[in-house]
């Protein structure tokens, strides 16, 4: 089975590049076997990841999302085909041309099954930051453990590397090709 892990955000925007950065712990820190397993940084091309997205049988989307009355660093996780109503996933550019693309997608008829983990972002309006909040790396945490679940539950092992990284060193690096 082919599967994407597939990192969505902002990186100059903190908390908003929480899905790229996870994306890229994950790969950092694991090696993975049982499966087809890739990873990608999505950025924020939202459309022009459909090419990539239908050559996939499952998609894992890691990404911020916008929940009235939801704490910054909250996890939600729910299947594209069962968005729970109280997702409405706007907030920032990114995250909108992103349920844009998974529903355009979706209506040609060539979205694999996609799970999403979402986090709730601490907005930074103005300013550009690689930092994330001391509530966003709490809650990815939890967004790694659930993402790791979701994989192994897809016939995908994870072992941990030694020396892995943290998420706050990954974020820093993020420009970089290389860590």
């Amino acid at each position: 089975m082919k599967i994407l892990v597939l990192g969505v955000g902002n990186i100059l925007l903190g908390d908003e590049g929480v899905g790229v950065h996870l994306c890229r712990q994950l790969q950092c820190n694991y090696a993975f076997s049982g499966q087809n397993l890739d990873f990608m940084d999505g950025g924020t091309m939202a459309q022009a990841l459909i090419p990539w997205i239908v050559e996939y049988e499952k998609i894992l989307l890691l990404d911020c999302v916008s929940v009235a009355g939801a704490s910054v660093g909250e996890v939600f996780c729910f299947d594209f085909a069962n968005i729970p109503p109280n997702i409405t996933w706007a907030g920032s550019a990114h995250e909108v041309e992103m349920l844009q693309t998974l529903k355009l997608t979706a209506l040609m008829g060539d979205l694999p099954p996609t799970t999403i983990i979402g986090l709730i972002p601490k907005i930074v309006p103005d300013s550009t930051t690689f930092n994330l909040s001391p509530a966003m790396l709490e809650g990815a945490q939890t967004a790694k453990a659930k993402a790791l679940e979701i994989l192994q539950a897809w016939g995908v092992t994870a072992t941990p590397k030694p020396k892995p990284l943290g998420l706050q060193e990954i974020a820093n690096h993020s420009y970089r090709i290389a860590l």
